[in-house]
């Protein structure tokens, strides 16, 4: 992999039948780890289209709909319960 001005290039040589090679470069952007927590463009696009579609998932679910206090209970007593279980063991 070679390096010039912040894109990465995957280089690959592929030997032809008739002796030629050819010369395949392949573009990876890398990103700045101040400001993305992926390496490349690539790997954000690829969590990109998977965290949409699982919320288009949850959107199209015939599953009811949880009000956001209930959700919110549901929460603060699973933590009481586990703040309870460290207290004691």
């Amino acid at each position: 992999m070679a390096k010039a001005l912040g894109v990465a290039y995957n280089i690959s040589v592929v030997s032809l039948k008739d002796g030629h090679c050819l010369e395949v470069v392949m573009n990876t952007t890398t990103l700045d780890p101040r400001v993305s927590e992926f390496e490349t463009q690539e790997q954000a696009d690829s969590y990109d289209r998977w965290f949409h579609a699982k919320v288009q998932e949850a959107l199209d679910s015939e599953r009811p709909a949880l009000p956001h206090d209930e959700a919110m209970a549901r929460v603060d007593s699973l933590l009481a319960q586990r703040r309870k279980q460290s207290a004691v063991g």
